[in-house]
């Protein structure tokens, strides 16, 4: 099985190790399937697999279970973790060619490194691995793996001898010297080694987390020494840490090994982060009997559009067409009525008195959800109409763009809002209704204690977009590229989630569908266009695609 942590330009990736490619293609990475636990299986019973986010108290954790009982001594268990992570390398490029410096740690995760480098001297690989001086505290296992190495005859220096003039971009430096167990700021000499292979010419590759960041706190970038990694190598769960902006050129492009964890405790242990997988996606989707028509599939009702932004208002229209909804109606201002007719003939058009904005809220009952938001504005009298939607809304409703900037100034209405909404901000429209916060680790926890107070489904779109539920689950979708950082993106998604919560899916489910189908028409769009020249429509037009991906 197969999931897209990241799809991006393979173009730029292989020009780093030093190769040219013709044409960008999406890079789909091998992970373990991991079986959901009972208690997820409200919100779908197809779904199949589901990537945790664990802590790292929870790693350790797993990895004690595994010891006791596969069972499975600690040092074999750091073979398997070390043979991954060799497998990695070796189609990373011509390693014969590359000069690998091992930078190795007192503890586990420096043990992993020096059977990293044990493997690749017995591939013939030009490696060096450089380590704490004798007087340093230093575990079990990375004693056992010292003399190992030593044994197998791998080239052994202390950290002061590292020679970072040396370095040339031919050469590997593998960050084995923290794992997601360190806790607090590098300091003292590993601080300055760390200072020293960020300023080198080589590629890094971290082993299981760039030492110095921290996988579940934040760290202060303004003063935190953190290795500044080409590409991570994570041990069998992805860190939270690597779902944020402010790291992206700490962690580089990650990759997730399957290093064997114990499939029970990983299905048994709870948990509240996930990253989205493919099989998930492919289990929400419902398939359509030969027999059926339109009216299987609900009204959808989309309230947007003032004058100057008529345009949000028929992406929404669009998008929410070509994601399966039966039918379709848009209520818009007069002065939209021509440009919709024209843009999407097969939308049907609600028309509102005001010739400007909206203002009245059309009859709600033949509707199976509605949408509300895209280029609607703030007037006062559009927020009196959002204020009766919110009170007479029976149907699954989402809430998105202007709607949100509504909300947050008017915060008493998040009480009122029907159980269940759906709020799809960007990060500047959830600083407006929830405060801004000094990193994404607070911001996390802000959305959570949200969605649980107030019983919401809220989408926080971004490289990660991320989906937290009424029970506080958080969702993080892989799918997605910076091309589409543009102007009606927000707006197509809208369209999206609208017309599968019109199709019957639930507003969890319609949410992580959505931002997924979203994320692949995306991707499949930059294969056309590059990343600036992507827009809106472009990923409207690859819909289709994205939906037969999942077949």
């Amino acid at each position: 099985m197969f999931l897209c942590l990241k799809s991006f330009n393979v173009t730029v990736a292989c020009r780093r190790m030093g190769f040219e490619v013709l044409k960008p293609q999406r890079v789909w990475l091998n992970i373990q399937i991991i079986q959901l636990p009972d208690f997820l299986l409200n919100f779908g019973k197809n779904l199949k697999a589901m990537i945790k986010i664990f802590s790292p108290e929870q790693v350790r954790n797993a990895d004690a279970y595994t010891i006791q009982n596969e069972p499975i001594s600690s040092v074999r268990l750091m073979e398997r973790a070390a043979a991954a992570c060799v497998e990695w390398m070796k189609n990373f490029g011509d390693l014969n060619y590359k000069n690998v410096l091992i930078f190795c740690g007192p503890g586990n995760n420096g043990g992993d490194g020096l059977a990293i480098a044990r493997m690749l001297k017995q591939l013939h690989i030009p490696v060096t691995a450089f380590i704490p001086d004798e007087n340093t505290r230093k575990s079990d296992d990375f004693s056992e793996n010292l003399q190992r190495a030593i044994a197998s005859q791998v080239e052994m220096k202390f950290y002061h001898e590292f020679e970072p003039a040396s370095v040339t971009r031919s050469t590997l430096l593998v960050d084995a010297l923290f794992g997601s167990g360190l806790s607090k700021p590098l300091g003292g000499i590993y601080k300055d080694l760390v200072t020293q292979i960020n300023l080198s010419q080589g590629i890094v590759i971290a082993i299981d987390i760039p030492s110095g960041l921290l996988a579940s706190q934040p760290v202060d970038l303004s003063k935190d020494t953190i290795v500044n990694a080409d590409y991570t190598l994570s041990f069998q769960f992805p860190k939270l840490a690597f779902l944020f902006p402010e790291n992206e050129f700490l962690v580089g492009h990650w990759q997730v090994l399957d290093i064997g964890l114990h499939p029970d405790f990983i299905s048994g242990e709870p948990c509240s982060n996930y990253l989205v997988e493919y099989a998930d996606a492919k289990g929400m989707l419902k398939h359509r009997p030969r027999f059926a028509h339109k009216g299987n599939f609900g009204h959808a009702i989309l309230i947007g559009g003032s004058r100057g932004k008529i345009g949000a208002a028929v992406l929404m229209a669009k998008s929410c067409l070509h994601s399966g909804a039966g039918l379709v109606t848009i209520h818009l201002p007069e002065s939209g009525y021509q440009v919709l007719q024209t843009a999407v003939p097969e939308v049907m058009a609600s028309l509102d008195a005001d010739p400007d904005c909206c203002t009245q809220l059309p009859r709600l009952e033949a509707f199976s959800a509605i949408a509300a938001g895209p280029g609607l504005g703030t007037s006062g009298d559009t927020g009196k109409m959002l204020k009766h939607l919110i009170q007479q809304a029976t149907k699954p409703l989402l809430l998105d763009a202007d709607a949100i900037n509504i909300l947050a100034d008017n915060p008493t209405w998040l009480a009122f809002l029907p159980k269940g909404t759906v709020l799809t901000p960007h990060p500047g429209e959830f600083a407006r209704l929830a405060g801004k916060t000094p990193n994404s680790f607070e911001r996390l926890e802000i959305l959570r204690d949200m969605c649980i107070r107030y019983s919401l489904n809220i989408v926080l779109k971004g490289a990660y977009t991320v989906v937290c539920s009424p029970l506080g689950n958080c969702y993080f979708n892989p799918t997605g590229n910076p091309g589409m950082a543009t102007g009606g993106s927000g707006d197509v998604l809208t369209g999206i989630i609208t017309s599968l919560l019109s199709q019957g899916y639930n507003q969890t489910e319609a949410c992580i569908l959505g931002g997924y189908l979203h994320g692949i028409s995306g991707d499949l769009a930059l294969e056309e266009t590059g990343y600036e020249a992507l827009s809106a429509g472009d990923i409207i037009k690859n819909l289709g695609k994205a939906f037969m991906e999942l077949y």
